[in-house]
């Protein structure tokens, strides 16, 4: 049995252009499109692209629309908080000056024994 005999370069070089000239020859074998098919292929390609940009435009609103919500909730949560503190500022202030209004009542009674 004979062992591997490496190609030559010439060898490899003819395979080469073989190999290219059935690939060329299969691609000039193969039909041209009719106009009417080219035309077709380009508006069904400019209809996905419309489809697309339609579907990138909803999901775009969708997601400002979401933000909008998010930043609306932390405001009204913020604005909540706010007025819980305003409330709470406002209950000490009446509790020390309910507190000021007896002490100086109890001092009134006082000065008036």
């Amino acid at each position: 049995m004979r062992g591997y005999k490496e190609p030559s370069f010439q060898e490899r070089t003819a395979a080469a252009a073989r190999a290219r000239e059935t690939a060329l020859a299969k691609l000039k074998a193969r039909p041209v499109p009719s106009q009417e098919e080219l035309d077709r292929r380009a508006a069904a390609a400019a209809a996905k692209q419309k489809a697309d940009a339609e579907k990138r435009a909803a999901k775009l609103a969708a997601r400002e629309a979401e933000i909008a919500a998010k930043e609306a909730a932390r405001h009204e949560a913020e604005l909540a908080a706010i007025q819980a503190a305003e409330a709470e500022v406002a209950a000490k202030l009446k509790a020390e000056a309910d507190a000021k209004a007896a002490r100086d009542a109890r001092y009134a009674a006082r000065k008036g024994r």
